[in-house]
């Protein structure tokens, strides 16, 4: 059986560009939950940093990542984004339960 899976994005956008990075979020959050698999897709602003932007997923298994990786408005908004992004994020993988 596969395991559960959780991601932590650090998203920076480009200065000022902030808000830009919170509305495509509120665009996508609804449909990736929505979808199979998705047990946590939450993004939280970076105190006192407007440009800075932590996103936390937490997938099913690395299947239903692969295929949330792959819909169609995931590679809209992987295409989107560098319009308002300073770079792509960086992506930390980490244990999907706490160590105590």
């Amino acid at each position: 059986m596969s395991q559960p899976i959780q991601l932590v994005l650090l998203i920076t956008t480009l200065p000022g560009r902030g808000r830009e990075q919170v509305a495509a979020f509120e665009r996508l959050a609804p449909i990736v939950r929505a979808e199979p698999g998705c047990l946590r897709y939450d993004m939280h602003q970076v105190s006192g940093e407007p440009d800075r932007f932590v996103l936390i997923e937490r997938w099913a298994s690395r299947e239903a990542l692969a295929v949330h990786d792959a819909t169609p408005h995931m590679i809209e908004a992987d295409a989107a984004s560098p319009a308002f992004r300073a770079g792509p994020p960086e992506i930390i993988e980490i244990a999907a339960e706490p160590l105590a």
